[in-house]
């Protein structure tokens, strides 16, 4: 492990060179490039740092210890301080192998997440609008910016689907767990015999794609504008802004109606186009590579059911984990650190056991 730690601090002062290059300062792709790469190599080399002054710590306590000219009290200072060294250096080792699991390139991205109302009609589409808040809300407390793409609204204010990007660094990293079936157990708004319903929402989750990663050909392109229109079909614009594309060779679909501009919304609607066709590339992988789906806690499969949301007791349950928290409005209020963090923990668990057993 530390002569991969070496080489990755070596890569690290060569980067931190080149970045005060001007030729590379004036290569904006190059340079943003190598300014990601730093910043994710810069926690791994503060720690390998950490650890090297451990080792070091040691080695002098040790050749104290193997003085026979020092004094007694002398030698007790060096074998405390050895002794913490020690203690400072298992934990940092523990820390480095987190550090060096492989790290899913997505993480740093911008997010695209689309939820559609499941089984459950009209209450479905509510707890739609329900989870669009809570999301909404948790990016707002990071400082991210949630931007609707796309909505097809009912009478009531739920959503039958919408579509919307947050963006944020390392929107994808705190998100990337939530694609799923989510489960509501209440009393619907709509039900008037106070009877206990339960409806299913789905959640997707995308990383936004950049142009780089996916090259589209416009030749591959249906484009169709229409009229954007609201909730029960009324039409509130005279103009036909909304924009509708088709992948030709993917089949893949996509709708923008939420700018007034035709060209606003065909620029959203490429984003979620390129997001969807490197999704489904992704997919494709992790089929291929068994060994790492099973070192992932759950993301992306669509049809598993993830968490229930349960009013009456107040009860949200992640059922991958096993986690239950009696917060329910808090969570809904975008309260989602706690079953984030929880994901996230769970996962780098899982990663290091399959590592260790490799």
């Amino acid at each position: 492990m530390y002569n991969k730690l070496q080489e990755v601090e070596d890569r690290y002062n060569e980067i931190s060179e080149k970045l005060y290059q001007p030729d590379i300062v004036a290569d904006q792709d190059v340079f943003t490039q190598l300014m990601r790469e730093h910043k994710t190599l810069e926690p791994i080399v503060e720690k390998w740092r950490e650890c090297k002054r451990a080792n070091e710590r040691i080695e002098e306590a040790k050749s104290i210890l193997a003085d026979s000219t020092a004094d007694r009290e002398f030698k007790d200072m060096a074998q405390e301080d050895m002794d913490d060294a020690k203690e400072q250096l298992e934990t940092i080792n523990e820390e480095l192998k987190v550090l060096l699991l492989p790290r899913d390139p997505n993480d740093d991205k911008n997010v695209i997440v689309e939820i559609r109302g499941g089984a459950g009609g009209e209450e479905a589409a509510l707890f739609s609008a329900a989870l669009y808040r809570m999301y909404s809300m948790y990016a707002d407390t990071k400082g991210w910016k949630t931007e609707i793409i796309n909505s097809n609204e009912t009478e009531l204010g739920g959503f039958k689907e919408v579509s919307f990007m947050i963006s944020g660094d390392g929107a994808y990293s705190r998100f990337k767990f939530e694609s799923g079936v989510h489960r509501v157990q209440r009393v619907p708004e709509t039900e008037s015999q106070g009877r206990i319903h339960t409806s299913t929402v789905t959640v997707a989750v995308l990383p936004e794609a950049e142009d780089v990663e996916v090259e589209i050909n416009p030749a591959d392109l249906q484009i169709d504008t229409f009229r954007a229109s609201g909730a029960g079909g009324q039409h509130i614009n005279k103009t036909e802004s909304a924009i509708r594309i088709t992948h030709i060779p993917t089949g893949i679909v996509v709708e923008c109606q939420d700018e007034r501009s035709q060209f606003k919304n065909k620029d959203k609607a490429m984003k979620l186009l390129r997001s969807k066709i490197l999704e489904g590339e992704r997919e494709k992988q992790n089929k291929e590579i068994a060994a790492d789906r099973r070192a992932q806690v759950g993301t992306g499969d669509r049809s598993e059911r993830i968490r229930t949301y349960n009013y009456p007791q107040s009860r949200v349950t992640d059922h991958r984990i096993g986690l239950t928290l009696y917060k329910l409005e808090a969570i809904l209020n975008g309260d989602l650190d706690e079953v984030i963090d929880a994901l996230i923990m769970a996962d780098r668990a899982e990663k290091l056991k399959a590592s260790s057993e490799e």
